[in-house]
């Protein structure tokens, strides 16, 4: 079932949360890099466990991640990592922690040499999934199929975030996203 479809039969309490998301930001375009970065983190962060967790606990993200501002990021020390690991409101695993950390390096000297996180991508699309997995696993740490699927399909790069006949795919293309442009 897809997630369109699955937020209809959520109870309530649980709709609200995923239709905010579903209706405002999966599958749109993003043009910040920190706010790509904030994504790219959650979607490692996802990893093993559900989205729904993700967005409850991505302010406390926000928090603990200096608001996913890359150069602060780039910058924390070993105190900033045992600091993330004690912190209860985000997801204290070692390897995710240090992957942020590790990944806001790799940004920030690709937008030294690019410009941007975003035209780092734009210069390499299209890509077919596995093209992208394959370079996100040679550049990232903590990388794989789903995740690299999913934070792709999340801010317009891959097709898939929405069904044909959802009302939000029709806004979404209106935004331009990447994945409208064929691959070759």
């Amino acid at each position: 079932m897809s997630y369109c479809t699955a937020i209809e039969y959520m109870p309530e309490e649980r709709k609200a949360l995923h239709k905010a998301y579903h209706d405002h930001q999966y599958g749109f375009p993003i043009h910040d890099d920190n706010e790509l970065f904030c994504r790219f983190v959650l979607e490692i962060n996802q990893a093993g466990l559900s989205w729904e967790l993700m967005l409850k606990k991505q302010d406390a993200f926000r928090k603990a991640f200096a608001n996913f501002d890359i150069q602060k990021i780039a910058a924390f020390t070993e105190t900033d990592r045992e600091r993330l690991l004690n912190d209860a409101g985000i997801i204290r695993n070692r390897l995710k922690i240090n992957a942020a950390i590790e990944n806001a390096k790799t940004i920030v000297q690709l937008q030294k040499e690019f410009g941007s996180f975003e035209k780092w991508l734009e210069s390499h699309h299209p890509k077919t999934k596995a093209e992208w997995v394959k370079l996100f696993k040679k550049t990232f740490k903590f990388t794989g199929g789903e995740i690299v699927n999913e934070f792709l399909m999340s801010i317009g790069y891959l097709p898939g975030a929405h069904d044909e006949g959802c009302n939000i795919q029709k806004e979404i293309q209106k935004a331009n996203p990447k994945w409208l442009e064929k691959i070759k």
